[in-house]
C-alpha cells in the first residue's frame, strides 16, 4: 500500500469551467465534437479526445487508490491557453484559477495549486499573480519552460519574481512556449511527431531551463522563490557528467557544472520516470531535492509510486520524495503551508 502521506506537486487538472469555456470558443485552443461523437481539443498538438472534464471528487478517488494524500492542482502549459492575446487569456485564466481556489477551499486538506497567468502582457500577469494568490490553497504559478531557455529570456519575469518573493511562493516552470516568440525552437515531428516532441524536446527544453537556474545568477535576487522543474529537471542526471568533462577542457577555471547542479535552489518532480532515473537523479541533486509527480492521472500515479518503491535509493530519500521536500516547498508560500500542515 503506498504512502498515505503523499503530496502530488505535478497535478494537472482539468474542471468543468474550463471545457464549458473552451466549447464556447471558436478558434484554438476550443473543444468540438467529432463525427464519432466524441469531443475533441484542438490546440497546438494534434486533436486529443477530450472524454470529461474531471470532477474533484473524481480526482479525490483517483487520489484514495494510489495513497496521495494532497494534490497541487495545476493547468497544463501545453494547449496554449496562457499564451493567447491577454484579452483572451486572462479570463480563461481567471476561469480556471477560481476553480481551483474554489475546490481548495473545499477540501483544504486534499488540495493546493498553481495559478495559470496570461504571459503576454506582463502588468496582467502580475495583477492576476497577486489577486489569485489571496485566495485559499494557492502556492504559486504555472510557468512555460520556454521563458527560460536563457537568463536573457528569463528576464521577462522579474517583476513576477519580485513579487513572489515577498511571499515565498513556488514556480512550477513546465514545458510550454511563449506568446508570440520568434526564436522559438523549431522540431520536424514529420515523422514520430509524439515521441520527438512529447519527450525528446520536452527534456532538452527543460535541460535548458536547468542551467538558466543552477547555472547562471538569475535566481540570487529571489531568496524565497521555489522553482520545481519536472521530470527530473530534463536529462540533467544523464548529462551532468558530459557537462564536467566539457568544463574542465573548456573552462577549467569554473566551478563544475556537477557542484552548481547539486547546490542550487532548485526542486524537480519524478512524473512519468523510472526507477533508474530517480537512482540517477538523486546521485546528481542530492537529499531532498526530488518531488513526487503524476501528471494528475490514475496511471501516473500507480507509475510513480512503483518507480519509488522500486528504486535503490535510502528509505529516508523515498519519505522525502513522497512528502518531505514537497512539505518543505509548500512551508515557504504561505498559504500552501497552512493547506499541507492541515
Amino acid at each position: 500500500m503506498p504512502n498515505n502521506s503523499i503530496i502530488d506537486m505535478h497535478a494537472h487538472w482539468f474542471p468543468q469551467a474550463m471545457v464549458d469555456a473552451l466549447r464556447a470558443r471558436s478558434a484554438p485552443p476550443y473543444v468540438r465534437k467529432g463525427e464519432d461523437g466524441r469531443e475533441y481539443l484542438y490546440s497546438s498538438f494534434n486533436p486529443s479526445v477530450m472524454e470529461q472534464a474531471e470532477s474533484a471528487q473524481a480526482r479525490l478517488e483517483a487520489m484514495d487508490r494510489n495513497g496521495v494524500q494532497r494534490g497541487v492542482l495545476s493547468m497544463t502549459g501545453v494547449y496554449g491557453i496562457e499564451r493567447l492575446p491577454v484579452e483572451d487569456a486572462l479570463p480563461l485564466c481567471q476561469i480556471y484559477n477560481n476553480a481551483a481556489a474554489e475546490v481548495c477551499a473545499q477540501y483544504p486538506g486534499r488540495f493546493s495549486a498553481f495559478a495559470a497567468l496570461p504571459l503576454a502582457d506582463v502588468a496582467a500577469m502580475l495583477a492576476e499573480f497577486e489577486r489569485i494568490m489571496q485566495l485559499p490553497g494557492m502556492a504559486g504559478a504555472l510557468l512555460p519552460s520556454d521563458g527560460f531557455l536563457s537568463k536573457k529570456r528569463a528576464d521577462y519575469f522579474r517583476p513576477l519574481f519580485d513579487a513572489a518573493n515577498r511571499i515565498g511562493a513556488v514556480f512550477m516552470v513546465h514545458y510550454g512556449k511563449m506568446p508570440n516568440d520568434p526564436d522559438a525552437p523549431k522540431v520536424d515531428n514529420s515523422d514520430n511527431p509524439h515521441a520527438r516532441i512529447g519527450t525528446l524536446d520536452m527534456q532538452a527544453r527543460i535541460s535548458q531551463n536547468m542551467l538558466t537556474f543552477c547555472m547562471t545568477d538569475f535566481l540570487d535576487d529571489y531568496p524565497n522563490v521555489t522553482i520545481m522543474s519536472h521530470n527530473l529537471g530534463g536529462n540533467i542526471p544523464f548529462e551532468v557528467e558530459r557537462l564536467d568533462h566539457r568544463s574542465m577542457l573548456d573552462r577549467p577555471q569554473d566551478e563544475l557544472p556537477s557542484k552548481r547542479i547539486r547546490n542550487a535552489r532548485v526542486i524537480v518532480d519524478c512524473n512519468s520516470l523510472g526507477a533508474r532515473s530517480i537512482e540517477a537523479a538523486f546521485e546528481v541533486y542530492g537529499p531532498g531535492r526530488i518531488v513526487y509527480g503524476s501528471d494528475g492521472t490514475d496511471f501516473g500515479m500507480a507509475w510513480t509510486n512503483k518507480a519509488i518503491a522500486d528504486a535503490r535509493i535510502p528509505e529516508s530519500e523515498k519519505a522525502s520524495i513522497r512528502s518531505g521536500a514537497a512539505l518543505a516547498a509548500l512551508s515557504r508560500a504561505g498559504l500552501g503551508l497552512r493547506a499541507a500542515a492541515e
